[in-house]
């Protein structure tokens, strides 16, 4: 790998322009660039790498064949750019341009490394479910704020982030991080087991039993508000020219109900 760290270096292929052309993050590039052998690589980073070199002798040697001339160069940049070109169709459905370079740089890191795992043949499932639990998390990151100091425990436990950086509410991140730790140490000590924890599961389960009832029940609730309120305007259905009127009508009749229930 040596080697191909240095013909990189030679063309002047930085690790970012070779992450975007094979569409992964840099930090997996990274990943790649460590291994001592390219056939380590997944089969089809290895082939558009071989594709941007032009190699077509898989033999251990290719690289060393290489010859840099002005041609080889401007040819590897054509093909370089134009895998680029493609990456930016990512870009351009993100609709990237409100956000700051940073942002950029995030969302996209992101994006590569979310079809990274989603390419995984061996792993597909379990990281197909793995993904889907996380967009959950981010969809109730504003309503849960545990969520984001869990995000900040792994970061810091797996060495991405200072273990004493607090970039939340600094007491109550502290106070969760060690809530966490004492409970991932028992873990992986082995110091719970199923029996151990059954009846603490059951209440586990029972209460988001209770919160899916009490979610259900004021769904109906709003449904049925919603209809009496169409019914008492005239309307059939909520739309662009009276969805105003609707939801001030809405909010009246849970006022009605409101005061009927303290009286």
């Amino acid at each position: 790998m040596n080697k191909l760290n240095e013909l990189l270096q030679e063309l002047g292929i930085s690790k970012v322009r070779l992450a975007k052309y094979l569409g992964v993050s840099r930090q997996m590039v990274y990943n790649y660039l460590e291994l001592d052998d390219i056939n380590k690589w997944p089969k089809e980073k290895k082939i558009l790498l071989y594709k941007l070199l032009d190699i077509t002798d898989d033999s251990d040697k290719a690289l060393e064949k290489i010859n840099v001339t002005t041609d080889y160069l401007m040819s590897v940049e054509n093909r370089l750019n134009q895998g680029m070109k493609n990456a930016n169709d990512i870009d351009n459905y993100l609709d990237l341009k409100n956000l700051n370079k940073e942002s950029q740089v995030l969302l996209t890191d992101i994006v590569n490394l979310l079809k990274e795992k989603l390419s995984d043949e061996e792993r597909r499932e379990e990281n197909y479910y793995a993904l889907l639990y996380l967009f959950h998390m981010l969809q109730s990151m504003s309503n849960v704020p545990e969520i984001k100091y869990i995000f900040g425990y792994m970061s810091k436990i797996t060495g991405f982030t200072k273990p004493d950086e607090f970039k939340f509410n600094e007491d109550k991140q502290f106070i969760f991080e060690g809530i966490l730790y004492s409970a991932l140490t028992l873990y992986n000590n082995g110091g719970a087991s199923r029996s151990k924890l059954a009846e603490s599961h059951r209440r586990f389960v029972q209460e988001i039993e209770k919160k899916n009832e009490e979610k259900l029940s004021r769904t109906q609730q709003l449904n049925t508000v919603r209809i009496q309120a169409l019914k008492e305007l005239g309307y059939t259905e909520i739309n662009v020219n009276n969805a105003e009127e609707v939801f001030e009508k809405i909010a009246e009749i849970e006022s009605r109900g409101s005061m009927i229930g303290n009286e």
